[in-house]
């Protein structure tokens, strides 16, 4: 197992920092062009936000296939084969001449992302040690908010001064050589097993150890296999400790990331009026978001998870109500405090489903990941509709729907895991 610390811990948490880092840039590339895509195909700010919706989308639909064949397959692959599809299809956006046309590669796009996004934790939890794996996690989401800014400052920035074909071109070429560097520099797995079928019944091993299947009894079926997915996808969503923290993530990501996009809708609005490459500047508050994450990690070794989530989503809902103020700098403050409470909340929810799963990682993490994109997509049209029709106003009203069921969540979380905790109190002799 990795160690924290060791040379291989480094180079591991540096390649997967590296692809989430990429898969991030790639994702939120046209978040800070919406309104400038809007002007640019004469449509309104809901139906431009496909444009940001049909990449989370997509990608949320598709973790879960890639993370049943990485259970096959092995994490390694996956993520290599994901991370050299990005440069590949990044140069097909540049044939898109309507919005349906972009909208469709962005699709396309979210499907090549996902294989990276689906396996990467899955990855961890079964090559770091337990301590490792909190911190590391930490450390890759730290990458995802990195790439997050990078792709959406990158983004505006290169659109306002050519255009956004030079954008895309420029993106596809880091991505190859980024690509690249994650082959180098990734150990392979050495703790892998594969989820396999065995006799009627079906069993999953996660542990290199495990010596219920040898020979030919670990060549299971196709069929098999899919109904072994099966059983897993559904033994993840009837376990509350594991399906609830997937909620949270999903309401969770619902808000931060498209109370950003309604704030560019409102800077390049009158009274603000600024143009797209100085309102892209507000995903530099995402850099919040990386400290609060790494953080996370720190927090779980000596306080409760589910705590965390709350105070994380108290810290959010604070930058809600702050950024209503008529004040660019009080906006920016409320953005700071969104970010920072939305990534402790989600680093922890994240390294919960992968630590709680004991079974089939990779697709319990890619089912917390389809919730948490499903939320970003959906969440997207709902707040911007709370805009259109209410201005900040409308939103602070629709956004405080989201945070009472946040936060109701958290509580029920709570709740199972303290009765999780009596049974196995009760158990110990």
């Amino acid at each position: 197992m990795i160690e924290q610390g060791t040379p291989s811990y480094r180079k591991a948490t540096v390649a997967l920092a590296l692809g989430s880092f990429l898969v991030f840039c790639n994702l939120y590339l046209f978040q800070p062009l919406l309104p400038v895509m809007a002007s640019h195909f004469g449509v309104s700010a809901t139906k431009v936000n496909w444009l940001l919706a049909a990449g989370t989308f997509s990608l949320a639909l598709s973790l879960v296939p890639w993370a049943i064949a990485s259970e096959t397959l092995g994490r390694y692959r996956i993520m290599l084969v994901s991370l050299f599809l990005l440069p590949c299809v990044g140069l097909l956006m540049l044939a898109a001449d309507s919005l349906l046309m972009l909208s469709l590669a962005r699709a396309a796009m979210g499907v090549a992302l996902a294989g990276f996004a689906a396996v990467a934790v899955a990855y961890m939890a079964e090559e770091f040690t337990s301590k490792a794996l909190m911190l590391a996690v930490g450390t890759y989401i730290s990458a995802n908010s990195l790439g997050g800014i990078a792709g959406r400052l990158y983004g505006g920035l290169v659109t306002e001064l050519w255009s956004w074909q030079v954008a895309v071109v420029g993106m596809a070429i880091f991505s190859f050589i980024g690509a690249c560097l994650v082959y180098l520099w990734l150990p392979k797995p050495q703790h892998f097993s594969p989820v396999i079928a065995h006799d009627s019944k079906q069993e999953y091993s996660t542990s290199h150890a495990d010596s219920s299947y040898r020979s030919v009894d670990t060549i299971p079926s196709k069929i098999g296999h899919l109904r072994a997915q099966h059983r897993a996808i559904v033994q993840h969503l009837r376990n509350p400790t594991l399906w609830l923290a997937m909620l949270v993530g999903g309401i969770n990501f619902a808000l931060f990331v498209n109370l950003y996009s309604v704030m560019g809708f409102r800077m390049v609005a009158p009274p603000y009026s600024l143009p797209v490459s100085i309102t892209s500047l507000i995903f530099l508050c995402y850099l919040s978001g990386t400290v609060t994450a790494k953080l996370s990690g720190k927090w779980s070794l000596h306080f409760s998870p589910v705590t965390g989530m709350i105070v994380g989503s108290v810290i959010s809902m604070l930058g809600l109500w702050i950024a209503a103020y008529e004040s660019l700098m009080v906006m920016l403050a409320g953005l700071l405090l969104i970010s920072s409470g939305a990534f402790f909340t989600h680093s922890l929810a994240y390294a919960w489903v992968s630590r709680e799963a004991k079974t089939a990682k990779a697709t319990a993490t890619a089912l917390y990941l389809v919730h948490y994109y499903v939320g970003g997509s959906v969440g997207g049209f709902y707040l911007i509709a709370c805009w259109q029709h209410g201005g900040w106003q409308g939103v602070l009203l629709g956004g405080m729907a989201l945070y009472g069921l946040l936060f109701w969540l958290c509580y029920r979380l709570r709740s199972y895991d303290q009765q999780a905790s009596s049974v196995m109190t009760k158990m110990t002799p």
